[in-house]
């Protein structure tokens, strides 16, 4: 079944309707952003996730002691680089990472290569702040990907309407999403709960087709 990632949630009532809803990531915004919090903040919500939905902190060319930082106070399962990081910096640090990278044409996709982390999340380019934008880049550029797709997360645009369609031309291992599950400018636990069913449904006709 695809995974669904929330990006950017600050709020105890959405971090509850997206548990409740089955989402597999819970990401907390650490980059200058409107969604941007504290980690004191972030360890508050974090008590209300449950150890099987996974943690993840999102950074944009954070120091060492950010990370670290974050990592230790909120138990971050994963550590999400949306900059320009360099292989050695997230190699060194040595947590369990996804890499961000914003597709602009092909050139953009054959950069993940130079990357060794668990997963690989590609992203329409930022506007306002290095990131997600909310637009859709050219899901076609991903059809010569040579990393496997089960170490593929997929952003940028997406919601509730598109989300099926991207996974059925993509199949990627997860999906993230956060303005797309946003209404006037602020996180929906109704949208939210609508982008995880549209997801999870077509993975699971997917795999009954399979059978």
């Amino acid at each position: 079944m695809v995974k669904v990632k929330i990006c950017g949630l600050k709020e105890e009532e959405h971090i509850q309707a997206a548990v409740s809803a089955g989402v597999s990531w819970i990401g907390f915004m650490f980059a200058p952003s409107k969604r941007q919090i504290s980690v004191d903040r972030a360890c508050e919500l974090a008590r209300l996730i449950p150890s099987h939905v996974k943690k993840v902190g999102v950074f944009v060319n954070p120091t060492e002691q950010d990370v670290r930082l974050a990592v230790e106070e909120i138990g971050l399962d994963y550590v999400q680089y949306h900059g320009s990081e360099t292989p050695s910096f997230i190699r060194d640090l040595g947590y369990p990472s996804i890499k961000a990278i914003s597709i602009r044409g092909y050139e953009d996709v054959e950069k993940a290569s130079h990357y060794d982390v668990d997963y690989y999340l590609f992203d329409a380019p930022g506007t306002d702040y290095a990131g997600g934008s909310g637009h859709v880049f050219d899901w076609s550029l991903l059809d010569q990907l040579s990393i496997p797709k089960k170490r593929v997360i997929l952003a940028g645009g997406l919601n509730h309407e598109n989300v099926a369609s991207a996974i059925d031309q993509v199949m990627p291992f997860g999906v993230d999403v956060s303005s797309g599950v946003e209404k006037d400018g602020r996180k929906s636990s109704e949208l939210i709960k609508q982008f995880i069913k549209a997801a999870t449904n077509i993975s699971v006709a997917e795999t009954n087709a399979l059978k």
